[in-house]
């Protein structure tokens, strides 16, 4: 299960460029397009005259027209027209509150009335010209959770990165976590230790020496429904670790936008934002490519996960004490999606006693 009375990164602006886009968000079919104004628009992603699905069809002029017999839909979920035929009194389709803002286009899937822009959380490094960004989408078919388990739990870079970002030291230093209101940290910092290979790529970017001890650091961060911000970076040894000087570090954020499809598969929005030569565009697509590389190895590793717990329903996960972030996570969402019941059942009552 998962929240609904929520908000979602849905899509990326380039993936509705002149074209409509189907995607199915937390079980719900859902077609984006840009209206007449440019603004986006999500629609129920079927069409009224016989079901066939409307992003199958294109945007002409600011309207949806299906691709099978050219009913054009508003951005309002109404039918606008059809050629030689009357579809005024067509019943329109259901519209979902989107809102494009930070550099993705995100969606509500739960109740309208509810769905207020103010809570799509603020992205400091999206809007500030002092940082660059790099992303991408990865489709994963596994449980949004089984995502969140392992971006609070960082052990498992020693063996799933092996080649890039994992070594020993990361086992050998214990993670605390703590829950702050509904967002978890789990932190880990590990001191005097030669940089992975990513970690030396990033520094050498920043135009520091890369093979020298240094200062490392994992602060994860997960908020509901499912984002994960993971602060990461290296600093020379002895110059104050994360709070060093700029001067001596290379650091970034992990950004981990978990968008649910299915209950056993996801929308995966990866992406790194560094507040370093943010101008240089080279650096961004090479840090670019090496992230995609490093989620790629998850991909595999989640989706091999899933199958066996799908084929073992009898079987439970067992957790440790690296697992506390994930655990925590997993509370929140279920005290999210409890509170989320309560609300529906007072509505329902409301509404019948009316």
């Amino acid at each position: 299960m998962f929240p609904k009375n929520t908000w979602y990164v849905a899509c990326t602006p380039d993936e509705i460029d002149g074209k409509p886009l189907g995607r199915q968000i937390c079980g719900e079919k859902i077609v984006f397009f840009r209206g007449p104004d440019g603004e986006v628009a999500g629609l129920e992603d079927f069409c009224p005259h016989r079901g066939a699905p409307l992003s199958l069809g294109f945007v002409r002029e600011g309207q949806l027209v299906c691709g099978y017999h050219g009913l054009a839909m508003g951005a309002n979920g109404r039918c606008a027209g059809m050629p030689a035929q009357r579809v005024g009194g067509f019943p329109a389709v259901r519209k979902f509150p989107v809102v494009e803002r930070h550099g993705f286009v995100w969606v509500w899937t739960g109740d309208e009335a509810l769905a207020d822009p103010a809570l799509i959380p603020h992205l400091e490094w999206a809007e500030n010209p002092a940082w660059a960004y790099g992303g991408g989408l990865y489709h994963i078919a596994c449980d949004y959770r089984l995502m969140i388990d392992n971006l609070m739990d960082l052990t498992h870079e020693t063996y799933v990165h092996a080649s890039s970002i994992g070594q020993p030291e990361i086992e050998e230093a214990p993670p605390v976590t703590k829950v702050e209101g509904d967002m978890v940290v789990t932190s880990r910092f590990m001191e005097n230790i030669m940089p992975p290979p990513f970690w030396a790529a990033a520094l050498r970017g920043n135009g520091l020496a890369d093979d020298v001890p240094c200062d490392r650091w994992q602060i994860c961060r997960f908020t509901p429904p499912s984002h994960v911000m993971i602060e990461v970076g290296v600093a020379h040894a002895g110059k104050g670790g994360y709070d060093a000087d700029p001067k001596h570090k290379a650091s970034s954020i992990v950004v981990d936008f978990i968008t649910p499809e299915t209950e056993t598969s996801i929308w995966y929005f990866w992406g790194m934002a560094r507040n370093f030569k943010p101008e240089d565009a080279e650096l961004t697509a090479t840090i670019r490519e090496g992230q995609g590389k490093i989620f790629g190895e998850d991909l595999e590793m989640l989706e091999a996960q899933q199958r066996n717990l799908l084929a073992n329903p009898q079987r439970r996960i067992l957790n440790l004490n690296i697992d506390a972030g994930g655990v925590q996570s997993r509370k929140v969402i279920d005290r999210v999606l409890k509170a989320e019941a309560e609300q529906a059942a007072q509505r329902a009552q409301t509404s019948v006693a009316a």
